[in-house]
């Protein structure tokens, strides 16, 4: 299966959003500037990507048959969980690295005998909401004891965003943080409206969507939970 149609509203389609996350997945050294639409420039952000699982793609479901899709007929879930992100970006360099750390629950229905079930994930580096820069594709093994009904495991996703493409230009910066006058003729003109700024956040907007890598029926499954 393809990359799923990010659509959900947590994967701020305004680049604006995308960047209020970045403070709690990075250690920031100078930092950027975080803006929000209702109350313009609030504090630094970090230029590092924020770190998420997109809707719908964070649980996933097998079947003991695959003509059949009712509670009687789930063989296993999974879900991810406990996602937790690196990313240093005072070190320098023209890349920021982060790595991404997650969980994955695993709970069988049927607990006779040893079983080992390995589950596919990916890891989508988009840029400004809708643009894929980069995927890469992984897997987690799960390993449940005879009679046992839950299995842990952890996996990991790396990604490498381009500095100098997740950093705003200087002329932007200046508009988002220039000191206004009452009764200057653009004092009343949100910086945001302007068309250039509302691009160049959306270029400097990164983020790393790490989730199951589901089946097309897996998707059409969890769309109707």
């Amino acid at each position: 299966m393809s990359v799923p149609a990010f659509r959900s509203s947590s994967l701020a389609p305004l680049a604006a959003l995308a960047l209020i996350g970045a403070l709690g997945a990075c250690k920031s050294g100078g930092g950027e500037l975080v803006v929000d639409d209702s109350v313009g420039v609030t504090a630094l952000r970090s230029p590092c990507p924020v770190v998420q699982i997109p809707e719908m793609t964070g649980d996933m479901t097998v079947f003991s048959a695959p003509d059949r899709r009712d509670a009687g007929a789930i063989d296993l879930t999974a879900s991810i969980t406990n996602l937790r992100s690196t990313c240093d970006d005072a070190k320098g360099g023209s890349e920021l690295h982060t790595e991404a750390t997650f969980d994955v629950l695993a709970r069988r229905t049927d607990t006779r005998g040893s079983r080992r079930v390995v589950l596919p994930y990916f890891s989508v580096v988009m840029r400004g909401g809708n643009v894929v820069i980069a995927k890469r594709l992984g897997s987690v093994t799960l390993d449940f004891a005879d009679g046992q009904e839950r299995a842990q495991a952890q996996g990991r996703a790396a990604s490498a965003v381009n500095r100098a493409e997740a950093t705003l230009p200087q002329n932007v910066r200046k508009l988002l943080t220039r000191k206004r006058k009452a009764g200057q003729t653009d004092a009343a003109t949100d910086p945001l409206a302007l068309p250039e700024v509302r691009t160049a956040l959306a270029k400097a907007s990164f983020e790393q969507l790490v989730g199951f890598q589901l089946t097309d029926a897996q998707l059409a499954y969890n769309a109707t939970r």
